[in-house]
Parts: structure tokens; C-alpha cells; sequence
């Protein structure tokens, strides 16, 4: 418990720390993102206020981690395991990625960043990479950081063939981390649900290492090879993104931009393969799903029936149109974050109990 709370409590100082040093750099330098305006074929919500706002604050967040998993087993002199530094892996390959669409963006100003062909490749490198990894390295007992099973709460009967398992993490990995970035639209937004979700993790990751299979056997144990280490992860992530939150809440003084969106999904979604609730991220990450479902469903609805969905998407931009403050959109958004992740916990205590 005492991994936890320290790694959580030195990458939200460092984050605290290393943010404004790193908005003056950036403000000094004039790299700020380019900002999407309204033309006669496309209408976008008036954002103009947001020009000459610093972006790539995701390297603080991506720093953060790194350092807080590496000071916290140093500090308190304890080995690493394969599965965090799998999570770490994924997080800091996903944040290459977002680095290069960055780049586009602040100093090419080129709105949209990389293309999305581009995009995807580089995610699927990094994701498949992930997935054969994932196989490797058993513990004592056996037990390799994710296995073919699938999972909701924990592993079910249901084995899938190595290749297919390797193209559902792929699967999961490029939905999750989209999905955040499609979030990533309103000051604060991502940063706070995001910090919902590792919480969860942390949560589950306590639960189930007092609950494991190899210090307690039975019906209820969990078979997840490192999950208190898996918390240490989930508690720095949610450190750096509640620290964040002081300097990316409306008006952002920062964004995290896709160095930090596609970090975060990325962390997200390894945390749900390793920690075997591969299938409770839909409600753990319940936002990023729904603003995601909201774009799928906007392109379907125009090309079905020749008629817009929504006045925009994501979500969050329709009720923009609509004349929606920002930061109520925000704070309503949280709300529905919030309930998600109850019910997918309560769905991971109520498994726990029946069994």
C-alpha cells in the first residue's frame, strides 16, 4: 500500500513542479497549438480564446509516471514487474506517437496533425508490439502479464487463439486511445475522466492483490501476475492527470494535446489487458466510449441517410453548438465519467460476491 501512495504522491509533485516550468518554455518559444476555425462547409464552435495556448503538456504527464515507478521501487527497494513495465511500454510508444502529431500541429500548423492512415500505423506498431510481450515473461506461478482468455472481471472460459488475441489487444488499444483523443476537445475534460479510471485501477489493482490466488486460493481469487504493481502504475497516472487538472481546467493554460491523449488511452487500455478486465473498460472508460460511439455514429447517420446526427461531432462539441456553457458541459461529463465507473465497479465487487 505504502508503493501506492508514494507513487501517486511523487508524480502529482512533479507534475505541480514541472508544468509551469514547462508553460513558460513553450510560451517563450511561441509552440502552441493551431486552432481550428469555423468555414462555410464545416462549422466549429468559437475558440479563438484558446489561440496561443501551449500544447504537449502530455510530457509532463508521461515524465511524471516514469519517475514516480522509478523512485517508488528505488525509495522503497522493491524489483519492477514485467506487467508494469509492459503498461509503461505501451504509455511511452503511444506518446511517441502523439509527440509526432504534436509536432505537425505546433510547428507546421497544421491543424489536424498527422494523418489519420499515419496515425494508425504508428498505434498499431506499438499496440501489436504490446500484445506478443504481453505472452512472455511467466512469473513463479506461471503466469504471464495477460493471457489469451478473454476477460471481463477476470479471465473467462472463453480462449482465443494467440493471433486473434494479438488483433483484439490491438483492437482495444487503438479504440481506447482514440477515444480519449476524441475527448480531448474541452479544457480539462480528458484529464478529469481520465483520472476517474486509474483511480478505479488503483482500486481493483489493491483489491485483487489482496485477493490473489497466490497468497489466497479459492473460488474468489485473481490470477493477474503483478496487481499491486499494476496500482503503483494506476496511482502515478492518476497523480499526473489530477495534477494537470490545476493548469488544464477552463481557462487551459495548457493541453495535454496527443502526446498526452494518446499516452493515457494507451495506459488505460494496458492496465485493462493486464489486469484482465478487458471488457469492463467499457464502463470503466464509459466517456471515452460514448464520445467515440457519438462519431461512428454521426459518419454513419451522413452517409445512410445524407443527414447529420448531431450539429457536431464529438458530443461535447454538439452541445457546444447548441450554446452549452464549456465548463457545464465539462462538469456534466464527469458526472456521467462518475457513474460509469460505479457501475463497473460495482460490477467487479458484485462478481467477487457471487463467486
Amino acid at each position: 500500500m505504502r508503493l501506492v501512495v508514494v507513487s501517486g504522491l511523487i508524480s502529482a509533485l512533479f507534475v505541480f513542479v514541472a508544468t509551469p516550468l514547462l508553460i513558460t518554455f513553450l510560451r517563450r518559444h511561441g509552440y502552441a497549438q493551431a486552432i481550428r476555425v469555423s468555414t462555410e462547409d464545416e462549422p466549429y464552435p468559437e475558440h479563438e480564446s484558446k489561440r496561443g495556448t501551449p500544447s504537449m503538456g502530455g510530457v509532463a504527464i508521461v515524465l511524471a509516471v516514469l519517475v514516480s515507478y522509478l523512485l517508488t521501487h528505488l525509495l522503497l527497494w522493491q524489483p519492477p514487474t514485467p506487467s508494469a513495465l509492459l503498461v509503461l511500454f505501451l504509455m511511452l510508444g503511444l506518446g511517441g506517437v502523439g509527440v509526432a502529431d504534436d509536432y505537425l500541429k505546433i510547428f507546421k500548423q497544421r491543424a489536424t496533425g498527422l494523418r489519420a492512415r499515419t496515425k494508425l500505423i504508428g498505434q498499431a506498431i506499438v499496440a501489436l508490439a504490446f500484445a506478443v510481450l504481453a505472452l512472455q515473461f511467466p512469473n513463479a506461478a506461471g503466469e504471464t502479464p495477460a493471457s489469451t482468455a478473454l476477460s471481463f472481471v477476470r479471465d473467462t472460459g472463453f480462449v482465443l487463439p494467440t493471433a486473434v488475441f494479438v488483433l483484439w489487444v490491438w483492437f482495444l488499444v487503438t479504440a481506447t486511445t482514440n477515444g480519449v483523443n476524441l475527448t480531448d476537445g474541452l479544457d480539462g475534460l480528458a484529464t478529469g475522466a481520465a483520472t476517474m479510471t486509474f483511480v478505479a485501477y488503483i482500486l481493483i489493482g489493491i483489491w485483487q492483490f489482496n485477493q490473489s490466488c497466490f497468497s489466497n486460493s479459492g473460488p474468489t481469487c485473481y490470477d493477474t501476475a503483478a496487481p499491486l504493481d499494476l496500482a503503483v502504475v494506476a496511482a502515478g497516472l492518476a497523480g499526473a492527470c489530477f495534477a494537470f487538472l490545476w493548469h488544464n481546467t477552463a481557462p487551459a493554460r495548457i493541453f495535454m494535446g496527443d502526446t498526452g491523449s494518446l499516452a493515457i488511452g494507451g495506459a488505460i487500455a494496458g492496465l485493462a489487458v493486464v489486469s484482465r478486465t478487458e471488457l469492463l473498460l467499457a464502463l470503466l472508460g464509459g466517456l471515452f466510449l460514448l464520445v467515440s460511439m457519438s462519431v461512428i455514429g454521426q459518419v454513419a447517420s451522413y452517409r445512410l441517410l445524407h443527414r447529420r446526427l448531431l450539429l457536431m461531432a464529438p458530443l461535447h462539441h454538439h452541445f457546444e453548438m447548441k450554446g452549452w456553457p464549456e465548463i457545464q458541459i465539462v462538469v456534466r461529463f464527469w458526472i456521467i465519467q462518475g457513474l460509469f465507473i460505479g457501475l463497473g465497479l460495482t460490477l467487479f465487487y458484485t462478481e467477487w460476491v457471487n463467486a
